[in-house]
C-alpha cells in the first residue's frame, strides 16, 4: 500500500531548498534533507527527483501568493482593494523571502505556468470593477495598469523583502498607487483615502527591534 504524502514534509523540503539558494548552499539529496527527520527518498517520494523540486520550488511561491490574494476580502471600494491585493503581495513576500527569491527565476520552468498567471489576474479583476464603478476612465486599459501596480509592489517587495531599504519604505507605496489611479481618472481625495485604507489592511508591522530586514 502507498504510503500517504504529508504535506508538512514537501513544504519543509521547499522551505530548506529555498533557505539554501538563498545562502549559496550547494543543493544536493544529502543536504537537502539533513536535519529535516526524512530519508533522501522523500525527494523521489514528493518530487520525483532534484528536477521536480525545482520546477515545484518556483511553483510553491506562486501557489503561496494566490492563496494570499485570496484571502483579501473584496468591499464596496475596487480602488481599495487594489491597494490591498498590492498589500497582500507584500506581505507574501515578508513571510516567504527565500520563495520569493526563487518564484521568478525563468531558470527553472514551473509545473502550472497558467496558476502563476492567475495571480496577475487578481489585480486586472480589481481594475475592472474599478472601470466598471466610474472610478477609473473607460479608456484605461485593465491589464495594462494591473500591470503597472504589480511593477510598484514587486519593486518594494524586492527591495524591503529581500534587499537594502528597511521597512518604513513600504509606506512609499501609498503615494506612488494614489499617483498611479488619480492619472487613470480617479478622484484625487479619495483615492488617497482608498489607497490608505486597503494598504493598511493587509500590510504587516514593521518587526520590533529594528528597522532593518
Amino acid at each position: 500500500m502507498a504510503r500517504t504524502k504529508d504535506p508538512a514534509v514537501r513544504s519543509r523540503l521547499l522551505d530548506r531548498a529555498a533557505h539554501m539558494l538563498r545562502t549559496r548552499q550547494p543543493v544536493t539529496l544529502r543536504a537537502l534533507v539533513a536535519g529535516t527527520g526524512v530519508s533522501t527518498m522523500a525527494v523521489y517520494t514528493y518530487f520525483d527527483g532534484m528536477d521536480g523540486l525545482w520546477k515545484a520550488l518556483r511553483q510553491e511561491g506562486f501557489t503561496r501568493l494566490a492563496a494570499k490574494l485570496a484571502a483579501v476580502p473584496m468591499t464596496a471600494d475596487p480602488v481599495r482593494d487594489l491597494a490591498a491585493l498590492g498589500a497582500a503581495y507584500l506581505a507574501n513576500a515578508l513571510e516567504n523571502p527565500d520563495l520569493y527569491r526563487v518564484m521568478f527565476d525563468a531558470g527553472f520552468e514551473l509545473e502550472d505556468a497558467a496558476a502563476a498567471d492567475d495571480t496577475l489576474h487578481h489585480l486586472v479583476r480589481a481594475v475592472e470593477r474599478a472601470k466598471t464603478a466610474g472610478r477609473f476612465r473607460d479608456d484605461v486599459d485593465p491589464p495594462e495598469l494591473a500591470t503597472r501596480s504589480w511593477a510598484i509592489g514587486h519593486g518594494l517587495a524586492s527591495l524591503v523583502a529581500t534587499g537594502p531599504l528597511p521597512h518604513q519604505a513600504l509606506t512609499h507605496a501609498v503615494p506612488m498607487l494614489t499617483a498611479q489611479f488619480v492619472s487613470a481618472g480617479d478622484d484625487p481625495g479619495r483615492c488617497r483615502r482608498s489607497v490608505e485604507r486597503g494598504w493598511g489592511s493587509t500590510l504587516p508591522a514593521a518587526p520590533q527591534g529594528g528597522t532593518c530586514v
